[in-house]
C-alpha cells in the first residue's frame, strides 16, 4: 500500500526540496519538442486550477501509481516518459524511468523528460510540487478522487486530454457495468460495518470522506469511523467500543499471507477487538487503497468476502489486465 510506505518511511510531512532554481535551468538547457502548430487546450482541473494542454499529447509524467496504471488501462503507455519509484502496476511501469517519490519528486527529472502533461493527485501529491511544475511552464492536470464514481469521471476526463476519449468511454463503461452488477445484488442486503486498518501501530483508519470509504460501501459495508480527517488515529478502546462485524486489510499488510486472525491476536491490543477474536479478518488486494481501475477488483473482492451468502462460490472477478484487454485493445 502506497500510504503504508510514505508512513514507514517518514515522509508524509516533506518539504518541497529546493529544486526550482536547477529544473529551471534544466528546462533552458533541454527545451520540450516542438508543439504541433495547434492551439493548446485551455481546461480546468479537479482543483480549479487552469491548464493550458498542447493539443497534442505526446510525452505523459505521472506523479501516483493510480495514475501510471490509469495510463496503461487506457493503452497510452508508449506515451508514458516517466513515473514515480512506487510505480508497481502493471510490472512493466516499474521499467519506466522514474522521478522519484510521489510526496518529493525531483523536478529536475520531471523537466529532463520534456512532458506534454503532467499528471497529478490530491490523494498524494502536494500543491507545491503541481505549483513549482506550473511556474516552469509545464501543464500539470490534477484529479481530485473522493468517491468511486469521482474516480470514474477522472478517468474519462484524463482520456480525453491525452486524446483517447474512446478509449477512456470504453473503459468507463466497463467500470461502471461492474459497479451496477455490484449493487443491484447488494441492495437488499444489511450493510456490514467495518474497521479499515491503513497502520496497525499507531492504528490508523479512514475517514467518512475518503474514496476508500465510498468504496467501502459499494463493497455492503460501512467503516466504523466517523471523521472529518482523512487518516485518522484511533485507539483500541475507541474500536472496541464500536464493536465492527469485519477488520478489513490489504494484502500488503505483514502476516496477510498467514491466517490473520492469528496474526493480529498475538499483537499487543488487537485481541481485545471482538472482530479480531472471532477470526473476522478479511484481506484484499492493494488496489484497495488506490483511486484506479483496479480498484473495482478490490471491491468485488471485499464484497465476496462479506457477503458469501450473496455470492456463493468465489469467482475470480476480471483482472485489471483483462479489463485492458477487453476495453481498449
Amino acid at each position: 500500500m502506497l500510504w503504508r510506505r510514505i508512513f514507514a518511511v517518514g515522509i508524509a510531512g516533506a518539504l518541497l526540496s529546493s529544486a526550482v532554481p536547477q529544473a529551471r535551468a534544466a528546462r533552458g538547457a533541454f527545451p520540450q519538442a516542438a508543439a504541433s502548430g495547434e492551439a493548446p487546450r485551455v481546461v480546468t482541473d479537479e482543483v480549479g486550477r487552469t491548464v493550458s494542454v498542447p493539443a497534442e499529447v505526446r510525452r505523459i509524467v505521472t506523479l501516483a501509481p493510480n495514475l501510471t496504471e490509469i495510463v496503461y488501462a487506457l493503452g497510452l503507455d508508449d506515451r508514458l516518459a516517466g513515473d514515480t519509484n512506487y510505480c508497481d502496476t502493471p510490472p512493466a511501469a516499474k521499467d519506466k524511468p522514474h522521478v522519484g517519490s510521489p510526496v518529493s519528486p525531483s523536478l529536475e527529472a520531471i523537466v529532463a523528460l520534456h512532458p506534454d502533461l503532467v499528471l497529478a493527485t490530491t490523494s498524494i501529491n502536494r500543491r507545491q510540487t503541481v505549483d513549482a511544475l506550473a511556474r516552469l511552464g509545464i501543464a500539470v492536470y490534477t484529479s481530485d478522487p473522493r468517491t468511486v464514481r469521482g474516480i470514474i469521471v477522472s478517468i474519462a476526463r484524463m482520456a480525453d486530454l491525452m486524446g483517447a476519449a474512446g478509449r477512456g468511454a470504453a473503459l468507463v463503461a466497463q467500470l461502471q457495468a461492474r459497479l451496477d452488477a455490484l449493487h443491484t445484488r447488494l441492495k437488499d442486503r444489511p450493510t456490514v460495518d467495518v474497521l479499515f486498518v491503513v497502520w496497525e501501530d499507531p492504528l490508523v483508519t479512514i475517514g467518512q470522506n475518503t474514496f476508500i470509504a465510498d468504496a467501502l460501501r459499494w463493497a455492503g459495508a460501512r467503516s466504523v469511523i466517523e471523521s472529518k480527517q482523512n487518516y485518522p488515529r484511533v485507539s483500541f478502546e475507541e474500536v472496541v467500543r464500536l464493536e465492527p462485524d469485519y477488520i478489513v486489510l490489504t494484502a500488503d499488510h505483514e502476516g496477510a499471507e498467514e491466517s490473520e486472525g492469528a496474526s493480529l491476536r498475538a499483537r499487543p491490543g488487537w485481541s481485545q477487538i471482538r472482530a479480531v477474536e472471532q477470526g473476522h479478518v478479511a484481506v484484499v488486494g492493494s488496489e484497495m487503497d488506490r483511486p484506479s481501475p483496479g480498484l473495482i477488483d478490490a471491491i468485488e473482492q471485499l464484497a465476496r468476502e462479506l457477503h458469501p451468502d450473496v455470492f456463493g462460490a468465489k469467482t475470480a472477478s476480471m483482472s485489471s489486465a483483462a479489463m485492458e484487454c477487453a476495453c481498449v485493445r
